[in-house]
């Protein structure tokens, strides 16, 4: 594809650059995720560069395709929408205390539920908690809708926390720290263990331990389409700081 001195080739199979002459003036891939979705990404700072590149990516490739973008980054945001992909979802970015005098929440769980504390959870019985959440979040919203990086994370138990019921265990957390502010980047309960305060509990013991790590804040990603977990991080003080968009082209 040539536009003036610019030409788009494919240099991989799921690798693009833009060139003008022997300079590499932008560059795009298409990377899998775990569920086979494809998403897109470019980097290039000149708008023709940008559009012949996704022009070619979004001929090359089946469909559907994704990308990620930023809501504040109103210029990338325009590009892809400039090349006909259009928002699928929303997802919130919460800034969350972890004060329990701010959080109101309480550590100490339902009478018959035992948290297991951050590193002690036993890790067959965890992966095998994360596949019944797995299969149940699927048949309801899908998992789709889930954070980009716990779509499918290793299963590390030093990175959860885990209520346990009946001799089973019913519903985890789970807490990264990419940077200074730690991740919640899963919080979900067994469908049969709903409605019983868990959930809260689970959280009131991973921002406890944090609080007491010394860390006065938690991150949290939440799809704009679910109340409630909107309602439980909103009630404990958590407020929007940012917010990312998935778009599509079909």
């Amino acid at each position: 594809m040539h536009s003036s001195e610019l030409m788009v080739t494919r240099i991989a199979d799921r690798q693009w650059h833009a060139l003008t002459g022997d300079r590499v003036v932008g560059s795009g891939e298409a990377s899998p995720r775990p569920d086979g979705r494809l998403f897109l990404s470019i980097d290039s700072w000149q708008d023709e560069a940008f559009d012949q590149l996704a022009t070619a990516m979004l001929a090359d490739l089946p469909t559907p395709l994704y990308t990620v973008v930023d809501e504040a980054d109103l210029e990338l945001t325009a590009q892809w929408r400039r090349a006909g992909l259009a928002t699928r979802r929303r997802e919130w970015e919460y800034r969350v205390p972890t004060d329990p005098a701010i959080t109101g929440l309480d550590s100490a769980p339902p009478p018959d539920v035992e948290i297991l504390d951050f590193g002690a959870a036993e890790v067959h019985s965890l992966r095998e908690l994360d596949r019944t959440i797995r299969t149940e979040v699927e048949a309801a919203a899908g998992w789709q809708t889930m954070p980009a990086e716990v779509i499918s994370p290793p299963i590390d138990p030093a990175n959860y926390v885990v209520a346990a019921q009946a001799g089973r265990y019913a519903g985890l957390c789970r807490v990264t720290q990419p940077t200074r502010l730690p991740r919640i980047g899963l919080i979900a309960v067994r469908a049969e263990a709903h409605r019983r305060g868990i959930a809260r509990a689970l959280l009131g013991r991973v921002l406890g331990s944090l609080h007491r790590a010394g860390k006065a804040w938690a991150s949290a990603e939440i799809d704009e389409s679910n109340a409630a977990a909107t309602a439980l991080f909103e009630g404990i003080g958590g407020a929007r700081s940012n917010s990312t968009l998935e778009l599509v082209w079909r």
